[in-house]
């Protein structure tokens, strides 16, 4: 039997399991360990600003902790996220 004129065959459609096309979705940039870094070095900053108390050496070892503290919190975050093989 052949097909009615008029009808044109319809192409197939993707799978509906979330199929997006070709086009490759990004993560959103940042995060909420990044958000409390960035206001907490600021809360430091203002305080090395303002404060006489606190000097450039007792500044630049409370960012030094600080970032250590969010390096060890991506980790933890990551690992958490490995598979066991």
């Amino acid at each position: 039997m052949a097909t009615p004129p008029g009808d044109t065959p319809r192409p197939p459609t993707p799978p509906a399991y979330g199929y997006m096309g070709p086009v490759a979705r990004m993560p959103i940039p940042g995060n909420a360990e990044l958000a409390i870094f960035v206001l907490v070095w600021f809360v430091i900053f203002l305080l090395w600003v303002i404060s006489d108390a606190v000097g450039a050496t007792l500044f630049a070892i409370l960012t030094v902790v600080l970032t250590f503290g969010y390096m060890l919190s991506r980790g933890i975050a990551k690992a958490s996220r490995v598979l066991e093989q």
